[in-house]
């Protein structure tokens, strides 16, 4: 069942026209990874998402983005509901200067006018063990979260992201900065998450594309070349640009 949908979705920035025409359709409780050379227009779809690109002057966008069959695109769209339901994962972790415990009910404070201490712990304990992170530093809660290694910090911040309970999390190259051994805890995660919320990764790394995404996109020049089920896309590419992409003739 479809979570997401685009339909013609173009944006400019300024006279830029960065995403052409996009036609898309993700699935709930998969993972689907957008993959394509720098510059073609990820994470600028990515953040069309939960409206982020609002907040770059000059931007223009037309077509639609239905998410469970609502046009987000609409000039009444609440982007306070919308950025709560669809969260952003960014390349570098980027926990609050609070404690740990903190930093996971930080929006649940916001979004909740009153809420119990009884409630929050609850939060606080199921947000962690969510992201595998509970065993390890339940004992720590009130401890500065700059303190935590940069894995701990980027699940820290998923964890953040999921007490608000949304419904899609977007992963800009959420494993950019981490070693191999910390990319592959991560990526385990993103399997573990996937039966919860849909997920849509952007990454450069076409083996994490392979390893563990569901469907996949390829983009260039701000156009989706090419979109589907992640072992065909890699095996037996349609597009000549997708196969030049994937074996390495460019990008």
């Amino acid at each position: 069942m479809a979570k997401i949908v685009t339909k013609n979705l173009n944006l400019w920035y300024g006279g830029f026209h960065a995403l052409k025409g996009i036609n898309s359709s993700f699935e709930a409780n998969r993972i689907t990874a957008i993959i394509g050379p720098s510059g073609c227009g990820k994470s600028t779809l990515l953040r069309v998402f939960n409206r982020m690109n609002d907040l770059i002057e000059g931007v223009r966008t037309d077509g639609e983005v239905l998410i469970d069959n609502m046009n987000i695109l609409n000039s009444y769209a609440d982007l306070v509901t919308l950025r709560k339901k669809v969260g952003m994962v960014f390349q570098r972790p980027n926990p609050f200067p609070l404690s740990i415990y903190e930093n996971i009910v930080f929006g649940e404070k916001i979004h909740a006018e009153s809420i119990t201490r009884d409630k929050l712990d609850e939060i606080v304990e199921v947000s962690l063990k969510d992201v595998l992170l509970w065993d390890e530093l339940k004992d720590k809660l009130n401890e500065p979260a700059l303190r935590l290694s940069l894995e701990q910090k980027q699940r820290l911040c998923i964890a953040r992201l999921i007490a608000v309970k949304p419904d899609v999390l977007l992963m800009d190259e959420p494993c950019s900065t981490l070693d191999p051994q910390a990319t592959a805890r991560v990526e385990e995660l993103m399997r573990e998450l996937k039966n919860k919320y849909t997920i849509i990764i952007v990454t450069h790394n076409m083996q994490q594309a392979a390893r563990v995404s569901d469907d996949t996109g390829f983009m260039l020049l701000g156009e989706l070349i090419e979109f589907g089920k992640t072992q065909e896309l890699f095996t037996a590419p349609r597009d000549k640009r997708t196969e030049d992409y994937i074996t390495g003739r460019y990008g």
